[in-house]
C-alpha cells in the first residue's frame, strides 16, 4: 500500500482500466493519476469514455479490468457508498434534486447521509442543527445561499447546477468528480460557474473535471487527460496538449494541421 496523499502527492490512481458493455469496449486500458489539490480536466470528443471512466471510478459501473486507487487504497471492488464514505463525490451532469423540498434541505440531506449508507436514515438528519449548518455553509460556497428556502422546482439550470455541486460537497470528499457542469449555461453563467470551481480548488478540494467548454476548461485546469475512442491519448499541461496533433486530429477530425482555437460557450470548436 502506497503512503497517504500528501500536497501534490497522489490522490487518485487509475491502473489500466478498461469497461466492456457486451462487445462494445467503452474504456480501454486507461491509466492516469490526479494529485492532491490538482484541478485536472478529463476531456475529449463525443462519445469518449469520459462519463464512463468517472461512474467506473464511483462504481456506478464496474470495470471489467484494471484498479481504481484513492490515497493508496484499492476501491474498485467497493460499492458505491462505501467509496462515498473514503472521499469520493459526483456532481452529475443531468440535476435531480428533490425539487418539493427547500433547497437548503435538499443538501442538508447529502450531509445527512454522509452519516449513513441508508436515505432513510439520512432524513432523520435533517432536523440537526449540524446538518443545516453545513447545508448552508455550502450554499454560501457556491453562491446560492439567497435560494435555500426556495424550491428547485422553480429555479433555473444555472442555480440547480450549483444546487448540485453544494450537494456533493456536503460530504466532504477528499476528490470531487465534475460531469459536464457548464454544460446547458449562457457564456457569463459558465464562465461564473467556472470561478466557483476554480475557488472551490483553490480551498483545497482535489477536482476532476469532464467538460466541453474548453476555452473555460484551458483557463482553470492544471493539467488534461484527454481520452478519444474509450483510450487515452494524451496527458500533461493544456497548452501542450491542445497542440498535440493527436488532440488536435480527435476534435476536428482526419489528419488536422491547424492548432484549433478553444471552444466557445456555445460549444464551437474551430481552427
Amino acid at each position: 500500500m502506497s503512503a497517504k496523499a500528501t500536497k501534490g502527492g497522489t490522490l487518485l490512481r487509475v491502473a489500466g482500466v478498461t469497461v466492456r458493455f457486451g462487445g462494445i469496449t467503452a474504456i480501454d486500458n486507461v491509466s492516469f493519476e490526479v494529485r492532491q489539490g490538482e484541478l485536472l480536466g478529463l476531456i475529449g470528443p463525443n462519445g469518449a469514455g469520459k462519463t464512463t471512466m468517472l461512474r467506473a471510478i464511483t462504481g456506478v459501473v464496474r470495470a471489467t479490468e484494471g484498479q481504481v486507487e484513492l490515497d493508496g487504497e484499492r476501491i474498485d471492488g467497493l460499492p458505491i457508498d462505501r467509496r462515498i464514505h473514503r472521499g469520493l463525490a459526483l456532481s452529475q451532469q443531468l440535476v435531480k434534486p428533490f425539487r418539493e423540498i427547500s433547497v437548503i434541505d435538499n443538501v442538508a440531506l447529502a450531509a445527512g447521509s454522509a452519516k449513513t449508507a441508508s436515505p432513510l436514515k439520512s432524513l432523520l438528519h435533517v432536523a440537526r442543527d449540524e446538518e443545516l449548518a453545513t447545508a448552508r455553509r455550502m450554499l454560501e460556497r457556491v453562491g446560492i445561499a439567497q435560494h435555500a428556502d426556495q424550491r428547485p422546482a422553480i429555479q433555473p439550470l444555472g442555480v440547480l447546477k450549483r444546487l448540485e455541486m453544494a450537494r456533493a460537497l456536503a460530504l466532504k470528499p477528499r476528490l470531487l468528480l465534475l460531469d459536464e457542469p457548464l454544460a446547458g449555461l449562457n457564456s457569463r453563467e459558465a464562465r461564473s460557474m467556472a470561478d466557483t470551481i476554480a475557488e472551490i480548488n483553490r480551498q483545497g478540494v482535489t477536482i476532476v473535471l469532464i467538460e466541453h467548454n474548453l476555452g473555460e476548461v484551458m483557463r482553470i485546469c492544471q493539467r488534461l487527460v484527454v481520452l478519444d475512442n474509450g483510450r487515452k491519448i494524451a496527458d500533461g499541461e493544456p497548452r501542450a496538449v491542445m497542440d498535440d496533433p493527436a488532440v488536435r486530429a480527435a476534435y476536428l477530425g482526419g489528419d488536422a494541421v491547424a492548432a484549433p482555437a478553444v471552444q466557445s460557450a456555445e460549444g464551437a470548436v474551430h481552427a
